[in-house]
């Protein structure tokens, strides 16, 4: 199992609207990403920077911030989230991957 991290940026003033959202996933949202080979999911909000740290087991060569073939249910989170984090044309999450420099079991 491989582990991903990344960090996206949320809009000021956002991160109660970000966990609000986030509180009530979309069922099939959260099945779909466990379909994918993603556990272990977690989100960081870096109150300083504004900046949005993830870190998530991987299963598969892909991970939740996949941007090939993507489904119906994952534009839809796209286009509800654009409002309130930066995001890329396609209005999906600017994501940029981290690398591990250190781990620890």
């Amino acid at each position: 199992m491989k582990r991903f991290a990344f960090k996206m940026i949320l809009k000021k003033g956002c991160e109660e609207e970000y966990a609000k959202r986030h509180a009530a996933i979309w069922p099939e949202l959260k099945q779909m990403i466990k379909d994918q080979g993603v556990s272990d999911y977690s989100i960081f909000w870096d109150k300083e920077t504004n900046l949005l740290f993830a870190v998530q087991k991987c299963d598969k060569d892909t991970n939740s911030q996949d941007t090939t073939n993507v489904d119906p249910i994952t534009q839809k989170w796209w286009d509800m989230m654009a409002d309130i984090m930066e995001v890329n044309p396609d209005k999906s999450p600017v994501s940029i991957p981290l690398k591990e420099l250190f781990h620890m079991d």
